[in-house]
């Protein structure tokens, strides 16, 4: 055994969160801003394999039988034991230490992002290396247990490390960014994870689908044109569509007074178009800017009360 690095972005839902759980089109971009980062070193003889996690304190053991109900189990265990039976290997001594700067539960990918560093870290530490498509597969495992049913965009955009263009069921197609352009991202610091908006989401389905069923698809032909707009070059044309988005999303119930406030301070600001990203009822909002006019709109989105800043550029 050998001692590894890896390191996983977060990433961000430009368009088309929740309607792909429908089989509608969405696209997310990877997001180097923000990442998880693993490093595994070989530990003593008999050790076993430990995750440090200094961010939260914790020092845990994969030994079979930790407390299934502990959080952590999830999110920094299970994807290791995937991971040794799919590669049919013993629990080897190893230390891996694992650190995040993304936030959890924010629709940054987190969950996706910190399996994605420690399964890297442990393969590599072994010797085999996962291919993409191996990696990604056994991620969306992980992500199962974390949201129950997940569209499968995170664990994709994250182990791939490329914005795509992405249809639940079919292959993620990587895209051409013909011109580059840039977001602001707003932290509520309100914490909703993905399962509990999914699932509301479906019931409301249940409940309603004469009128949400045709919100999904109208949701879904948002993100064709974006995708036609980002390969024409011509960012710009993506912020009515983003405005557009939110309308939606607000009818599908996912967003929130915090999500709506910060998007309306980034227009009022003089942001190109804003949305909630992922899940909603808090985590982030994305808002498109010119790249001068983004550290103004960071501002106001401090002003209005954002934990969290972000700027990127996708290219």
């Amino acid at each position: 055994m050998q001692t590894a690095r890896a390191h996983a972005p977060g990433k961000v839902i430009l368009f088309g969160e929740h309607a792909v759980v429908y089989h509608q089109p969405a696209i997310a971009v990877p997001l180097a801003a923000v990442q998880a980062r693993a490093e595994a070193i070989p530990d003593d003889l008999g050790s076993g394999l430990t995750v440090h996690a200094p961010d939260v304190n914790r020092v845990l053991r994969v030994t079979g039988d930790l407390d299934q109900s502990d959080p952590l189990y999830n999110a920094l265990i299970y994807p290791l034991e995937l991971a040794l039976a799919a590669l049919n290997a013993p629990v080897p001594d190893l230390a891996i230490t694992i650190r995040s700067s993304i936030p959890i539960a924010s629709g940054l990918g987190s969950g996706a992002a910190l399996a994605t560093a420690l399964v890297r870290a442990l393969a590599l530490a072994l010797g085999r290396p996962l291919s993409n498509s191996a990696l990604n597969a056994l991620i969306y495992e992980v992500e199962k247990r974390h949201h129950g049913n997940p569209s499968g965009i995170d664990n994709t955009v994250i182990v791939y490390e490329r914005p795509v263009y992405f249809v639940r069921g079919a292959p993620p197609t990587p895209f051409t960014i013909a011109a580059p352009f840039t977001f602001v991202i707003g932290d509520t610091g309100v914490n909703s994870p993905t399962h509990l908006t999914v699932g509301d989401v479906g019931r409301l389905v249940e409940a309603e689908p004469e009128r949400v069923t045709p919100i999904f698809a109208h949701i879904g032909a948002i993100a064709d044109q974006a995708r036609a707009a980002i390969e024409a070059g011509c960012p710009a044309a993506l912020g009515p569509l983003m405005n557009e988005n939110q309308t939606l999303l607000r009818a599908l119930t996912v967003s929130s007074p915090e999500l709506d406030d910060l998007c309306a301070a980034a227009l009022r600001a003089g942001a190109l178009g804003a949305k909630l990203s992922g899940g909603g009822r808090g985590g982030n909002m994305i808002a498109l800017v010119a790249p001068d006019q983004a550290p103004v709109i960071a501002g106001a989105l401090r002003d209005a009360g954002a934990t969290a800043v972000f700027a990127t550029t996708v290219r």
